[in-house]
């Protein structure tokens, strides 16, 4: 059974910190670079080292953050006992054991999205979690998302009843054929509906109950990546309104972009659509048609967006303020809801939660 949980977890600091927290980033991909660049140019915040065990990941971190690197997580830790805390961008399967070593040194941790892909080791973070000093922030970005808190804020002003929710968040070929050599491990669930599920989640204030889904496995397992291609899953939520998550990971590369976020929320009164693909503005040009996208984005030689603003939130709990974050047990909710959806597509059948 998913707990009933808080749908906005709020941590509170037992008290401030005695000086600039210093934080260290597991896992220097894409997003682990991107916020290790977050927490470097943040002046309350100290950079203290990266973990990686690719040897080129980490000179060219060592290089760009002229900080010292690690292959292993308990190197670090142990190289670095002045640390407050740790951002863990591993990939998505990978998350269980940093985040449990991190606890174990009673840091906060900021976790990228899902939590984990089982509930096991999502139960084994959230049991870490109670019984550290350490706090679990998870990657949840859309809550930082000015366009989704002015709509959650009129959705609350007005108080109406949730009818239903359709969400549908998809990525082109290129991200499970190219850009995660992890594809095969994961899914369009596991990658992109913990957005949109968690997104869902916090407007309504309702948890899943249950849960049907189909999908389609055809064109990526030809290719090599034994995944799903497509995945539609349909919840029922605790308030009675329904959810519609779609994703898919085989958009034509052709696409303006490589993802493609559309939301509709309908409560008893009133509807929000909202396109959440680009920021308006369309480029047309010989070699195509493209969205300008400024999700994140330079500015003065800085860079700024909404996972920017999620890591500097973080810096500012471990600080010692108080934030509204989705916890380690609001993410368990989510990833056992993502695993019902998996167990639904090789049943057939709904499942409860």
């Amino acid at each position: 059974m998913v707990p009933a949980l808080p749908p906005t977890p709020v941590v509170d600091t037992p008290g401030a910190r005695p000086r600039t927290p210093v934080v260290a980033v597991i896992g220097g991909g894409i997003r682990g670079s991107m916020f290790a660049t977050a927490i470097a140019q943040n002046p309350g915040a100290t950079l203290a080292a990266l973990c990686d065990p690719s040897p080129d990941v980490r000179r060219r971190a060592g290089e760009r953050f002229d900080v010292p690197t690690y292959a292993e997580v308990g190197e670090l830790l142990q190289a670095h006992p002045e640390l407050d805390g740790a951002v863990v961008a591993t990939p998505d399967f990978a998350h269980r054991d940093a985040a449990l070593a991190c606890l174990a040194q009673d840091l906060d941790v900021l976790v990228e999205k899902p939590l984990a892909t089982t509930v096991e080791d999502a139960q084994a973070i959230v049991d870490a979690a109670r019984a550290s000093r350490g706090r679990v922030v998870v990657g949840f970005e859309n809550r930082w998302n000015q366009k989704l808190i002015d709509v959650r804020q009129a959705l609350r002003d007005s108080g109406q009843p949730f009818v239903t929710q359709v969400l549908n968040l998809n990525d082109t070929r290129w991200v499970p054929t190219r850009m995660l050599s992890w594809a095969g491990k994961s899914s369009p669930a596991w990658f992109l509906m913990p957005h949109t599920l968690d997104l869902a989640m916090w407007l309504s204030g309702a948890l899943p109950v249950e849960v049907f889904a189909r999908g389609t496995k055809r064109y990526l397992t030809a290719r090599g990546v034994d995944t799903w291609d497509s995945i539609t899953a349909s919840f029922a939520l605790s308030d009675g309104s329904t959810v519609v998550l779609n994703s898919q990971w085989v958009l034509p590369e052709g696409s303006p972009s490589v993802f493609d976020f559309r939301y509709e929320v309908h409560t008893e009164a009133e509807t929000f659509h909202l396109d959440l693909s680009h920021d308006g503005v369309t480029r047309y040009g010989e070699d195509g048609v493209s969205w300008m996208q400024f999700g994140v984005h330079q500015r003065n030689g800085r860079i700024a967006g909404v996972p920017i603003d999620m890591v500097g939130d973080f810096v500012d709990l471990v600080a010692g303020e108080t934030r509204e974050v989705p916890d380690a047990e609001h993410g368990l909710v989510v990833t056992a809801a993502i695993d019902a959806v998996h167990r639904s597509l090789e049943t057939g059948t709904p499942q409860k939660l």
